[in-house]
């Protein structure tokens, strides 16, 4: 049997899908999110100025805790997805508001400016692999989460402009 690769090379190897006699990324960063949540908005399908299909959703993501009396408290978190390729032709045809879907991608920051000349500041999970994971069918209420699309700090989506902004 083999020596066991060391814990940094099994990292590399589960996150970045390095394997462990390719060493480690010890001089590589890493940029890589995971979501599960519940779609807020039906996509929608932009192109950029050179062609290129790009689809645009928000997914809501829930925290709960207990807080210090012990009541259940509740947190939704939005955050604004982005597809690019041959993903954006599957989002198009079967992702819709309250699909539950598992996201996997990076983050990216971006400003524009606004029509009052004020600085906008945007968090963006560029996505490179989905999973759809099921849907509400209508009813409100999200299989698997045991809530509804109202629970929490928000229930309206974060604005999904801007798309004039990407830099290509």
């Amino acid at each position: 049997m083999g020596a066991l690769p060391s814990p940094f090379a099994f990292i590399s190897f589960v996150l970045i899908g390095r394997r462990p006699d390719q060493g480690a990324f010890m001089s590589r960063s890493l940029n890589k999110i995971m979501l599960i949540g519940n779609i807020g908005n039906d996509p929608e399908i932009r192109a950029t100025a050179s062609g290129a299909r790009v689809a645009k959703l928000s997914m809501a993501t829930n925290r709960t805790w207990s807080d210090r009396s012990g009541q259940q408290q509740e947190k939704t978190e939005w955050h604004r997805l982005t597809f690019f390729g041959r993903v954006v032709d599957v989002v198009e045809q079967y992702v819709k508001k309250g699909d539950r879907l598992f996201v996997e991608g990076r983050i990216e920051y971006s400003q524009t400016q606004d029509d009052q000349g004020g600085t906008r500041y945007w968090t963006d999970i560029v996505v490179n692999e989905m999973v759809m994971l099921g849907s509400t069918g209508g009813s409100g209420q999200y299989d698997g989460a045991g809530g509804s699309e109202g629970g929490g700090a928000s229930s309206e989506p974060p604005s999904m402009e801007p798309i004039d902004d990407l830099p290509f």
